[in-house]
């Protein structure tokens, strides 16, 4: 239960039915109800209180959109002038024909010919990079990909994160230094390929998307990104560029496949905190 005299940085885990304070001083926020003037808990998370105000913070939850939001999606769908996208949030987003970028970044009203020829630029299975346009009265996200470095993704890995781990940026579009390219969904998707600009025309027509093969070493890159993050999502540390580049250094004195064994995550954890530490 909090101590109202001495709350200001205490953070603890709940469960739905948990007292988390008596006093009457406090607003109620996500996460929370009142029942006889005390402040109980609706789900499982962390207590967080900024000022007067109580919320909780779910441990795993679905993806609730914001304005603005990079996220990383698969098409699911390729319907009447949109495409529906699975963003990991509890309703499929929408991606409209007139929200997306046609070759060479032309301007014009979408036509008939556009639409039927929509799965040349994305079908099903497709995973794109795109930017929350907007919220429908349902919840369901509305996306645009109006940006040269926005749209058809290729020649990479995904895997799924919580949401809640995922840390606000001003970019989290991330070429890192060890040579490739992660991407970081605030939806908690995260996307690990080869290195690319970002300004890449990504509306490019498969047929016109020339690809050229990934070599071992790349591969290998990927691989062992993709191990280090999944190893940071598990022990529940916040993901952002610093955070991934400590886990990738700690991780080189191993084998790609070692990562996996629950010893080496425990090392390359420590090590990550350690030098995470030292720099704050």
């Amino acid at each position: 239960m909090i101590n109202s005299t001495n709350s200001a940085d205490f953070r603890h885990l709940v469960t739905p039915g948990d007292i988390i304070t008596e006093d009457t001083g406090f607003m109620r926020g996500h996460g929370t109800y009142m029942n006889d003037n005390k402040l109980y808990a609706s789900i499982a998370g962390v207590v967080e209180r900024v000022n007067k105000l109580i919320s909780v913070r779910p441990l795993r939850t679905r993806y609730s959109g914001e304005v603005g939001d990079v996220i990383v999606g698969r098409i699911t769908e390729v319907a009447h002038k949109r495409w529906k996208v699975d963003t990991f949030s509890k309703l499929d987003s929408v991606l409209l024909l007139s929200s997306v970028n046609l070759p060479g970044g032309e301007l014009r009203r979408r036509s008939a010919e556009d639409e039927l020829v929509m799965r040349e630029y994305l079908s099903e299975g497709d995973l794109i990079i795109a930017e929350v346009q907007s919220l429908f009265a349902d919840g369901s996200l509305s996306l645009h990909t109006r940006n040269l470095k926005y749209g058809k993704l290729s020649q990479g890995t995904m895997l799924c994160v919580s949401p809640s781990i995922i840390k606000r940026c001003k970019t989290h579009f991330h070429n890192l230094p060890c040579g490739a390219t992660v991407i970081l969904g605030n939806n908690g998707y995260i996307w690990i390929g080869p290195v690319m600009s970002q300004q890449s025309d990504l509306s490019l027509k498969s047929s016109e998307r020339k690809e050229e093969a990934i070599s071992i070493t790349e591969r290998e890159i990927i691989a062992r990104l993709r191990n280090c993050i999944s190893c940071l999502a598990d022990h529940r540390i916040l993901l952002y560029d610093t955070s991934i580049l400590h886990a990738y250094e700690a991780s080189l004195r191993f084998q790609v496949k070692e990562l996996l064994k629950a010893e080496v995550q425990d090392e390359i954890v420590d090590e990550t905190h350690a030098n995470i530490a030292q720099q704050a």
